[in-house]
Order: C-alpha cells, then sequence, then structure tokens
C-alpha cells in the first residue's frame, strides 16, 4: 500500500497551488516538457485509450499564430507565459488500441461509433489535460487553464488536416506570487457531495 505523501507536497499540488496569469520570464526546457508528459502519460485512461495530444506553444511565431484566437482574457497572460499547452484530442485514438489495450479488440468498439469516440476522447483528454496540471505542480510549474479561445480558430490553424482537435489551453510557467488574487471560495463538502 503507497504511503500519503508529505504535508509539503500534498500543499504543492492543491493547497498552495493556484491558477496564475502573471509570470517570471524563466524558460522551461525542452527536457522539463519531456519529463513533464512522461509522468502525465502513466495516468489512466479508459482502455489506456490515451486520446489526449499536447502540443507545447513556445517559440515566438507560434504565439503569434494562437494570439487571434484568445479571448480579449487570456491574450496578455498567454504571450507572457513561457509555455501554452494545447491539450487537443486526436479522433482516431482508437488506432493505437491494439498496441495500448492488447488484451481485447477495443479498436472494434469505436469503429463507426462517432458518438463512443468523440465521448471518450472529450472525456479523457480532459482527465489528461487535468494530470498534466498535477504533473507540472509536481514538477514546480505553475499553471493557468483557459477555457477562452475559439477553438474552430485553434483548430484550423494548428490542426489543418482535422484529426487532432483542441480541447483547452494551460499556461504553463513560474508565476508572480505578488500578482494573485486572494483564492476564490469552493462549495463545501456537504453542497457538492453524498454518500450513499
Amino acid at each position: 500500500m503507497s504511503m500519503p505523501l508529505s504535508p509539503a507536497a500534498i500543499a504543492q499540488l492543491f493547497i498552495q497551488a493556484r491558477t496564475h496569469s502573471h509570470w517570471q520570464p524563466r524558460t522551461i526546457s525542452p527536457d522539463l516538457l519531456q519529463q513533464l508528459y512522461t509522468l502525465t502519460r502513466l495516468c489512466p485512461t479508459s482502455a489506456n485509450a490515451s486520446p489526449a495530444r499536447f502540443v507545447f506553444i513556445t517559440s515566438p511565431q507560434a504565439k503569434a499564430a494562437l494570439a487571434p484566437h484568445l479571448a480579449p482574457g487570456n491574450q496578455a497572460k498567454t504571450m507572457q507565459a513561457p509555455v501554452t499547452v494545447i491539450v487537443a484530442y486526436d479522433i482516431e485514438f482508437y488506432e493505437a488500441l491494439p498496441e495500448l489495450y492488447p488484451h481485447a479488440d477495443a479498436k472494434s468498439w469505436f469503429i463507426g461509433n462517432e458518438a463512443l469516440i468523440t465521448e471518450t476522447a472529450m472525456r479523457n483528454s480532459s482527465l489528461q489535460g487535468a494530470y498534466l496540471i498535477m504533473a507540472a505542480r509536481a514538477l514546480g510549474l505553475d499553471c493557468g487553464p483557459m477555457s477562452g479561445f475559439d477553438q474552430t480558430g485553434v483548430n484550423n490553424t494548428f490542426f489543418a488536416d482535422g484529426r487532432w482537435r483542441a480541447n483547452f489551453l494551460i499556461n504553463l510557467g513560474y508565476g508572480v506570487e505578488a500578482q494573485l488574487h486572494p483564492r476564490a471560495p469552493r462549495l463545501d463538502f456537504d453542497v457538492a457531495c453524498k454518500i450513499l
């Protein structure tokens, strides 16, 4: 049985972690991005389908291509962030299932079933994006996940062949603590949970 994490580790992942909008001028190395994915890919998905695809936007050219598709309130913080991740999903993720889930003919579950493909891709790429946030925090990075963008514009710009589709965005970097607002309220257990 695994032991609980230390209070310091729990604080880093949950209690002290915040959504950041202001960033220090520190770069993130490609090696650190590879470590981030190496951790993220270990987390569970339905039938190990792993539909998420991650595009790490780091260059000025790629940032400039992304900028017109951002909601106005998301433009400045995204241009300042060292990395912006497009958390996308592959609508043909099931093609890899013979390798990823070899003990059953899982690929056949999806062929021709567009509703199941879309549902599985969206649910599991969302999960994988959340795993990426937690992995980033574990590696000492701060995150700023966002929904405010033109999905069609991002898809047309970055995924012209139509196979990958954007789900949401995450800014990554080292946040400026002094620029944080007070933490917003969260729902109490009795409001959000039931024990049956």
